[in-house]
C-alpha cells in the first residue's frame, strides 16, 4: 500500500509538472560586450536544422534549396545518435546577432538566377517545389525552436516550431497573408523580423559588473515577409511581395532574390528562465483529451477488472473447490471444464523455437519501453535533449540483449528444446535483423532523393557495430545463463497421448478470440496514438510523457486481463492449445495499430507521391512489428502465470 501511494504521487508530479531542467542543461549567460573571463557571450548564434512538411516524407537539409550559407569555417554542433537516425541537419547561419542590439535592415546575402543558365533553372525549380509542398524552416537560438505566433478563434494565441519557406495561391486557395492574395502565384519568404526576448533579473553581481546589460533568453518568435528589394539593398518601406513564376524566369531573363533580416531585443522579467519552453507547450491545446485519454483507458480497465474479478475469481474459486472436493471414481467421472485438460496444457507448442525468440525479443522491447519513459518522466529526455528519446531507446534496446538471450533460453528449455545454437542464433538476429533490413531499404530511398533523413555510411557501420559487438555478445551472455539452469517445471505432468478437442462454438475457435482480444488494449491507445503520430508526421512536439507513461501501464494491465480471460475461456471449452493464442490474442493489436496507421495517412496527411508513401508505410511496419512483440509477450506471460496458477492448487491424480 505505501508504494502505490508513492507511485501514484510519482504520477501525479509527472502529469502537473509542465517543463523541468536537469542538472547538466546549464543556461548561457549572455551580455552587450563580452567580459575577458568569458563568463558571457555576446554573440547570439543562430543554427537553421532541415526544412519538412506535412505534404511529404522527405526531409531536406537547409542548403538544398540554395539559401544563403556562411562564408567562414563556422562548425556544425556535434549531433547524437538519435538527432542523425531521425534525420536532424543543424548547421550554422549566415546571419549575425548581437545581444541586445536591434537590427533594423540587413541584408544576408543575394542569389541571382540567369535564363541562360541551367543549374539556376534547376535551383529555381527545387525552390518552387519547395514552396508548393509547404516545407517549413526550423531555426535554432540558444537551444530554443524559433517559433511563429497566431491568434486563434478562441482568442488565444498558437505558437508552433519553424515558419514557412513562402506561400502560394492558386485557384482562390491561398496559404499567404492577406496582402499578398492579388493574383495566383508563388511567393518566397525572403525576410524575417526575430524578436528575441530576454530575462535579466539575475545575481546582484551581473547587475553591478554589466550594467544591467546582461540576461537570458526566454523566446525566439519570427514573423516571414515576401518583400521584393530592389537593386540588391534591403527595402523595408516595400509592399510588393517577391513572386515566383511558374516556368521561366522573369521578362528580364534574370531574377535576383535578396534575403535579409531585422532583430528586436525585448526585455522580460516575469518569465524565468526555467519556464522558457511553456509559451510553446502550453499553447498546444491537448492536455483536456490527454484527460480525456485517460479516463477512457481507465474505464476500460475498471470494466475488464471488473470482469476478472467476477468471473475468474469467482468462478475459479468454486471450480478450485469443486474439484478438490472429489473423493470416489463416480465424481472423478462427472468431471469437466479446464481441469479435464491437466495432462495437456503444457505439452510443447508446434513452433516452439519461433515463439522463444519472439518472447525473448518482447522481453526486450518491454524492458527498452518501460525505462526510456521512466527517464523520460524523470526529465532526462526534456525538449531541450534534442534526439535523446531516440538515442536512449537505441541504446538501451542494444544493453538489453541479455534479458532477451535468457528469457527465450528459459522458454526454449522448458519446450524441451536442443539446438540452444540456432535458439540464441535468432533471437540475436531475427527481430534486429527485420528492423535494420526495413530501415536500409528505406535509407537507400532517402539517399536516392538526396533526404537529409539519409543515414550516413558511416553511421550505419557504427549501428551494425553496437549490433554485432555489444548486443550480440550480451544475448549470448543471457542465454548461455538461461541453458544453464533447470527447466522450468510445470506443476502438472504431460500425458504421452494427447487428449482429443471437442468441436468448438465460434466463439472458442482461435481466430474469432485472436480478433476480438485486440480491441480492448487498442481502445486503450488510440487517442494518445494520434499525438504520437503528430509528433512524428507533423512536426508537433509530443513532451507529456506522464501521460503516456500512465498509458503505457494501463496497456499492460488490459493486455495480461483480456488475455487471461480469453484464455480461461478456452480451457473451460477444453482447449489447451494456448501458447500461441496467448501470444496472438494480445499482439493482435498490432493489427489494429496498422489499420488506424492507414487511416491517419488518408486523412491527416496529404502525401500523395510514391516515396513518401511507401517510407511511410515501411516507417509503419518497423513500429507494429516493434508492438506486436511488445504486446504479444505481455500476454503470454500473464496467461503463463496463471495457468501455472491455477494448476498448482487442484489436486490431480
Amino acid at each position: 500500500m505505501k508504494w502505490g501511494v508513492v507511485i501514484t504521487l510519482c504520477l501525479i508530479n509527472a502529469l502537473s509538472t509542465e517543463c523541468f531542467y536537469l542538472p547538466g542543461l546549464a543556461p548561457v549567460n549572455y551580455c552587450k560586450r563580452e567580459d575577458e573571463q568569458a563568463t558571457c557571450k555576446s554573440e547570439v548564434k543562430l543554427y537553421v536544422n532541415r526544412l519538412n512538411t506535412e505534404e511529404s516524407v522527405i526531409p531536406y537539409e537547409y542548403s538544398h534549396f540554395d539559401f544563403c550559407v556562411p562564408h567562414d569555417d563556422s562548425k556544425s554542433p556535434v549531433e547524437n545518435l538519435g538527432q542523425v537516425v531521425f534525420g536532424e541537419r543543424i548547421r550554422p547561419s549566415p546571419y549575425k546577432i548581437q545581444f541586445m542590439k536591434n537590427e533594423s535592415c540587413t541584408v544576408v546575402c543575394t542569389k541571382k538566377y540567369s535564363d541562360k543558365n541551367a543549374d539556376d533553372h534547376l535551383r529555381l525549380a527545387t525552390l518552387r517545389r519547395g514552396i508548393s509542398l509547404n516545407y517549413k524552416h526550423h531555426w535554432i537560438v540558444d537551444n530554443m525552436p524559433v517559433t511563429t505566433c497566431f491568434d486563434t478563434k478562441d482568442n488565444r494565441i498558437y505558437c508552433t516550431t519553424g515558419f514557412q519557406m513562402g506561400c502560394y495561391t492558386r485557384n482562390r486557395r491561398s496559404t499567404c497573408v492577406p496582402q499578398i492574395e492579388e493574383q495566383d502565384g508563388l511567393y518566397i519568404y525572403n525576410h524575417v523580423d526575430l524578436t528575441i526576448t530576454y530575462h535579466s533579473g539575475m545575481k546582484e553581481e551581473w547587475g553591478n559588473k554589466f550594467g544591467g546589460n546582461a540576461g537570458r533568453i526566454i523566446s525566439v518568435k519570427v514573423v516571414p515577409r515576401s518583400i521584393d528589394h530592389k537593386a540588391g539593398t534591403c527595402n523595408l518601406q516595400n509592399t510588393e511581395p517577391l513572386r515566383l513564376t511558374k516556368d521561366r524566369l522573369s521578362d528580364s531573363k534574370s531574377l535576383e532574390i535578396t534575403y535579409t533580416y531585422s532583430v528586436t531585443f525585448i526585455q522580460n522579467n516575469l518569465v524565468k528562465w526555467s519556464s522558457r519552453w511553456d509559451y510553446i507547450l502550453e499553447s498546444m491545446p491537448y492536455t483536456n483529451i490527454q484527460w480525456f485519454s485517460i479516463l477512457n483507458s481507465l474505464v476500460i480497465v475498471l470494466f475488464l477488472s471488473g470482469m476478472v474479478a467476477m468471473i475468474l475469481l469467482r468462478t475459479l474459486y468454486k471450480d478450485i473447490a469443486r474439484y478438490n472436493q472429489i473423493d470416489n471414481g463416480e465424481d472423478a467421472q462427472e468431471e469437466f471444464g479446464w481441469k479435464l485438460v491437466h495432462g495437456d496444457v503444457f505439452r510443447p507448442p508446434r513452433k516452439g523455437m519461433l515463439l522463444s525468440v519472439l518472447l525473448g525479443s518482447g522481453i526486450q522491447v518491454f524492458c527498452m519501453t518501460l525505462v526510456t519513459l521512466a527517464f523520460a518522466c524523470l526529465g532526462f529526455l526534456s525538449p531541450a535533449n534534442r534526439g535523446a528519446l531516440m538515442t536512449c531507446a537505441m541504446v538501451l534496446y542494444v544493453l538489453l540483449g541479455s534479458p532477451a538471450g535468457y528469457v527465450s533460453a528459459r522458454i526454449y528449455k522448458s519446450f524441451g528444446g536442443e539446438k540452444w545454437k540456432s535458439n540464441v542464433l535468432l533471437t540475436s538476429m531475427l527481430a534486429p535483423g527485420i528492423v535494420f533490413g526495413l530501415f536500409f531499404i528505406m535509407n537507400i530511398v532517402l539517399w536516392a532523393k538526396g533526404s537529409s533523413a539519409a543515414i550516413p555510411f558511416s553511421t550505419l557501420v557504427g549501428l551494425l557495430a553496437l549490433w554485432w559487438l555489444v548486443s550480440v555478445p550480451l544475448t549470448f551472455v543471457g542465454a548461455f545463463f538461461g541453458f544453464r539452469k533447470r527447466a522450468i517445471e510445470h506443476p502438472v505432468r504431460t500425458n504421452q497421448i494427447p487428449r482429443l478437442i471437442p468441436e468448438q462454438t465460434i466463439y472458442t475457435q482461435p481466430l474469432p478470440g485472436i480478433i476480438m482480444g485486440g480491441v480492448l488494449p487498442f481502445g486503450c491507445i488510440f487517442i494518445q496514438l494520434f499525438f504520437i503520430l503528430n509528433s512524428i508526421w507533423s512536426s508537433q512536439m509530443y513532451y507529456m510523457f506522464g501521460f503516456l507513461f500512465l498509458v503505457f501501464i494501463i496497456l499492460v494491465i488490459t493486455c495480461a486481463e483480456t488475455t487471461v480471460l480469453l484464455c480461461y475461456f478456452h480451457l473451460c471449452a477444453e482447449d489447451y492449445h494456448w501458447w500461441w493464442r496467448s501470444y496472438l490474442t494480445s499482439g493482435f493489436t498490432a493489427f489494429y495499430l496498422f489499420l488506424y496507421c492507414c487511416h491517419y495517412f488518408y486523412t491527416k496527411l496529404q502525401i500523395e507521391d510514391a516515396a513518401s508513401a511507401f517510407l511511410y508505410f515501411g516507417y509503419t511496419l518497423i513500429m507494429v512489428f516493434l508492438f506486436n512483440l511488445l504486446t504479444g509477450t505481455i500476454g503470454f506471460f500473464a496467461c503463463f502465470w496463471f495457468i501455472r496458477k491455477i494448476y498448482s492448487v487442484v489436486k490431480v491424480d
